[in-house]
């Protein structure tokens, strides 16, 4: 499994794990709790790999902004708290991607991302942005 399983679903807090596709749409299982909730094909929802944070040259994936924050912090939660001030928050994020575009990704998106990567971190499913891995994962449950 890779992030192409991750779901970020509008309105629900948290990340959901893909389990099936149904007719009208798909069953969602959250990553907080581990309680399954059927998703309208209606809803808006984001898959994690398709996901890119701006950057004043280019568009990197956040897989890539995940796996900066895994090196910066050696693999463990982050050492800045979603809820800090905006200015902290920008300050960790130039940390992490340097180049960023200030105009065009906001505080909450600063916040969303730091959430997400402590929820993935607290469920062990960062080996998940190592593409080599998930590709192998991947091979082994098909």
């Amino acid at each position: 499994m890779g992030l192409d399983k991750i779901l970020a679903i509008s309105g629900k807090p948290g990340l959901y794990k893909l389990i099936t596709q149904t007719r009208g749409g798909f069953v969602a299982e959250s990553l907080i709790d581990n309680k399954r909730l059927s998703v309208s094909i209606r809803q808006n929802v984001s898959i994690l790999s398709e996901i890119a944070i701006y950057t004043l040259t280019e568009e990197v994936p956040l897989r890539q902004v995940f796996l900066n924050i895994s090196k910066k912090e050696n693999g463990k939660q982050t050492s800045v708290a979603a809820k800090e001030s905006k200015d902290k928050l920008e300050e960790y994020f130039f940390d992490v991607l340097p180049d960023y575009d200030e105009d065009r990704v906001y505080a909450s998106d600063i916040k969303k991302v730091i959430q997400w990567y402590n929820l993935l971190q607290k469920q062990d499913l960062l080996d998940l942005l190592d593409e080599e891995k998930a590709s192998k994962v991947s091979e082994e449950e098909e």
